[in-house]
C-alpha cells in the first residue's frame, strides 16, 4: 500500500470537496488509523473502520471505489470543473487539478488485500481472522485530466450535468430527477403554436443573439406549461435545461442568471401561470429582467412565461377612469411588460367544431373501441356539460369514456 496516502488526501486542492462523500471521509479515518497505529495494537477499531467504508459504498451504490469517486468527480460541483465547464482553466488550475487526480487515481488502484494485510499486522491476533473475512470492493481505474477536461466542456459541471429539469426555491437550485412532460408526439392541437417554441428554442440552443423571450397566453388548459416542458424531450434539445422559477421568487432571478453564465448548457427559465395585480412588486423585477437592466442577459439564457392574461397584469376601468391625470401612462405601463416578450403566442379556445374533432381523435388514440358515431355523440353531450373546449377537456372526455365504457 503507498505510505502517506492520507497525507496526501489532506493534500487535495480543487477537488477538496470530495473529502465530504461519505465512502472518501471514511476511508481517509481508516488510513489515517493504519498510519498512526503502531504494529500488533490492542485495538479492533480498523475493523469498524473498514467495514463502515464498505457500507458507505454499497449505500451510494458502488462496488468500486473509482466508480465512486468518478461520480463525484463529474456530478459534484467544484472550482476545477466549474472552471473546465466555462472554458477558462489558468495554468495554476491545471497544475491543482494534475495533482488531485493523481491523488485519486491512488486511491483507486489501493488494494483491499493491502488494506486488510494492514489492519492484521496491528489488531489482536485473534481478531486477524475476522479481518480476513472481509469484503472487498474492486480496485483499479484512473481520472486522465485531459478525459476529465472534455467531460466539462461538453456536460458542464455540477448538477447540470447530470440533471435537465430543476426548480429554483429558497435561493437555491433544487433537481428534477424524473420531470414530468409530454413528447411532442403526444399532445394534440395547436402545432403552429408549439412549432414557434420550438423554432425559438432551437435558435437558443444555436447560440444566436437574437433568441427572443417568449409569453404564451390564452385560455386554462389548452398546452402553453406542456408546450415549454416538451422542449425537455425533444432528441436535439439534450444540452437545454428547464429551470422552472415561482412568481415570489422572481427578484431572485438575477443571482439564478450569474450562476448560468458561461455554462455549456442552454437555459430556459420557466415562469408559469403568471399574473399581477396592480400592487404586485415583482412586477418590475421580471421587466428588468426581460430588458432594461445593466446586467446583460447572458445568450444561453431565455425566459418563457406562461399565463392566462394577454398583458399579464390586472387591469381595471378605473384605470382608464381613475384620478391620474394621465391614465394612459397607467396602462401603457401595464402593457408594457408584455411587450417586453420578443414572442407572444396565443392559444385561444377551441370552437365546437375543433374540440369534438379532437376528442374523436384522441378516443381513438386512445384506444376506445366505440363506434365513431357514438364517440361522437357522447363528444357533443360532453362539450354541452363542460364549458372548456381545450385538450385538457378532451383528455378528461377520453378518461370518462374508457371508465363507463
Amino acid at each position: 500500500m503507498e505510505q502517506n496516502l492520507h497525507k496526501q488526501l489532506c493534500g487535495l486542492t480543487v477537488y477538496r470537496n470530495l473529502l465530504s462523500c461519505k465512502p472518501l471521509e471514511t476511508l481517509k479515518k481508516l488510513l489515517e488509523e493504519i498510519e498512526s497505529n503502531p504494529l500488533n495494537g490492542a485495538s479492533t477499531w480498523l475493523i469498524d473502520l473498514y467495514a463502515n467504508v464498505f457500507y458507505a459504498l454499497a449505500e451510494e451504490g458502488y462496488d468500486s471505489m473509482a466508480d465512486c469517486i468518478s461520480n463525484h468527480i463529474r456530478y459534484d460541483e467544484s472550482p476545477f470543473a466549474n472552471a473546465a465547464a466555462r472554458k477558462h482553466i489558468s495554468k495554476v488550475m491545471e497544475q491543482a487539478a494534475r495533482h488531485d487526480l493523481a491523488i485519486l487515481d491512488s486511491v483507486a488502484a489501493l488494494s483491499c488485500a493491502q488494506l486488510k494485510e494492514q489492519i492484521a499486522h496491528i489488531v489482536p491476533e485473534q481478531s486477524r481472522e475476522a479481518v480476513f473475512a472481509l469484503p472487498e470492493w474492486e480496485c483499479g481505474g484512473s481520472f486522465p485530466y485531459d478525459d476529465m477536461v472534455k467531460f466539462y466542456e461538453a456536460n458542464g459541471s455540477g448538477w447540470f450535468a447530470r440533471y435537465k429539469a430543476f426548480v429554483w426555491q429558497d435561493g437555491g437550485l433544487h433537481p428534477v430527477p424524473c420531470p414530468d412532460f409530454l413528447h411532442s408526439e403526444e399532445m394534440w392541437g395547436y402545432q403552429r403554436q408549439r412549432n414557434q417554441v420550438i423554432e425559438n428554442t432551437r435558435a437558443l440552443m444555436t447560440g444566436k443573439s437574437a433568441v427572443n423571450n417568449v409569453l404564451l397566453y390564452g385560455a386554462s388548459g389548452t398546452g402553453k406549461s406542456a408546450t415549454v416542458k416538451s422542449m425537455l424531450g425533444m432528441e436535439e434539445f439534450e444540452g437545454l435545461r428547464l429551470i422552472e422559477v415561482q412568481k415570489e421568487d422572481l427578484t431572485e432571478i438575477p443571482q439564478l442568471v450569474r450562476k448560468l453564465d458561461g455554462r455549456p448548457q442552454k437555459f430556459i427559465i420557466f415562469i408559469d401561470d403568471l399574473s399581477f395585480d396592480k400592487a404586485d412588486k415583482t412586477f418590475s423585477s421580471l421587466k428588468t429582467i426581460l430588458e432594461g437592466g445593466l446586467e446583460p442577459r447572458p445568450a444561453n439564457v431565455a425566459v418563457y412565461c406562461t399565463s392566462n392574461r394577454r398583458h399579464l397584469v390586472q387591469q381595471n376601468f378605473s384605470d382608464r377612469n381613475g384620478d391620474e391625470i394621465d391614465a394612459n401612462e397607467t396602462i401603457q405601463d401595464k402593457t408594457s411588460l408584455a411587450e417586453r416578450f420578443g414572442i407572444r403566442i396565443l392559444f385561444s379556445e377551441l370552437n365546437k367544431m375543433q374540440f369534438i374533432q379532437m376528442a374523436e381523435e384522441l378516443a381513438a388514440a386512445k384506444g376506445v373501441l366505440l363506434d365513431h358515431e357514438l364517440v361522437k355523440a357522447e363528444a357533443v353531450k360532453w362539450d354541452v356539460r363542460h364549458p372548456s373546449r381545450s385538450p385538457r377537456s378532451a383528455n378528461q372526455f377520453v378518461a370518462d369514456l374508457l371508465a363507463r365504457f
